[in-house]
């Protein structure tokens, strides 16, 4: 096998294991806030078999990584969880989507202290760089707030009621509005800006 496809398979592995800890970050804060639907489901695991999904978690990032794509889109089985058993209904939805972008954030912020340590070096630093940048991307994209992304549900949870219609609005069509974003309007509009905001982020982390 050649380097390039040592190279996708080590970067798809990384994406996979980033985005499990993710998922299972909204079942824990779940779980924390009275709804074990996720740990009744086994899925509160850091073993990736439960989550993956074959197109969302393997075929499609690999087809990013191979058309040498400035974006990083993967995702995993969603973990389920029952928003009615939550103990703080007006914030809880919110708190269960934001975990999965702060944990993307932490691993991030661990691995680049670990970097800025200096104690790896050579084929490690490349390594780290990609874990940090994988993760602030993932942070990132999650935090649009567009249904089914993550930041929805912290959108959802600030609007007043007189705008609650939007919701509903953004819950039926969100993912058209997303894939529109992504594939039909100029790159301009969503993804260089995204892309500058992440290599600004991980330039200040790993201190470039």
């Amino acid at each position: 096998m050649n380097m390039q496809g040592i190279d996708m398979i080590f970067s798809i592995a990384i994406l996979i294991m980033s985005v499990v800890i993710h998922e299972v970050s909204h079942g824990v804060v779940a779980n924390w806030l009275g709804d074990p639907t996720a740990k009744y489901a086994g899925r509160l695991t850091l073993n990736p078999i439960p989550h993956l999904d074959l197109f969302g978690s393997v075929l499609l990032p690999a087809f990013f990584i191979l058309v040498d794509s400035p974006i990083f889109f993967a995702y995993a089985k969603p973990v389920p969880y029952n928003p009615y058993n939550l103990s703080n209904q007006r914030w809880g939805p919110a708190m269960v989507g934001v975990a999965g972008p702060i944990s993307n954030i932490l691993v991030a912020i661990i691995f680049a202290i670990v970097l800025n340590f200096g104690v790896f070096s050579g084929e490690f630093l490349g390594i780290f760089i990609w874990i940090i940048q994988i993760n602030i991307w993932l942070a990132l994209f999650n935090l649009i707030p567009i249904p089914p992304l993550d930041g929805s549900k912290l959108l959802f949870s600030v609007l007043p009621a007189r705008l609650l219609y939007w919701e509903q609005i953004l819950e039926q069509y969100g993912f058209f509005l997303l894939i529109a974003l992504l594939f039909i309007l100029p790159d301009d509009v969503l993804l260089v800006p995204l892309s500058r905001l992440a290599t600004i982020i991980v330039g200040l982390l790993i201190g470039v």
